[in-house]
């Protein structure tokens, strides 16, 4: 399972974190296609407002396990975390081993 929260307040996003993996065995194909999915979706999302926004943002990375954290704000960055939101919720919806949370 992996589980994605999303950190904001009052109408904006903060921040992200993606733990897991969405095959525990790593034999189901579907679960590695959808965890390879999410993982290009999410350091799409981040390489974006970090080499291309130049956000500042405070950014843990570890197996199974990404988190960012948005210090300040560039033009570009809500419309980079929204578009990631709208991504992972849409393959939520088809996939019932992603779960997604937004934390205000």
């Amino acid at each position: 399972m992996t589980k994605v929260n999303f950190f904001g307040c009052e109408g904006c996003f903060t921040g992200f974190s993606v733990t897991g993996h969405c095959t525990a065995d790593g034999r189901d194909e579907e679960g590695r296609l959808v965890c390879a999915a999410v993982s290009s979706a999410v350091y799409m999302a981040a390489n974006t407002l970090l080499e291309v926004e130049k956000a500042e943002c405070d950014v843990k990375e570890a197996d199974g396990h990404l988190s960012l954290k948005v210090k300040k704000e560039t033009a570009g960055t809500q419309t980079v975390l929204r578009g990631l939101y709208i991504h992972l919720q849409q393959l939520s919806e088809q996939y019932s081993n992603i779960e997604l949370n937004l934390e205000v």
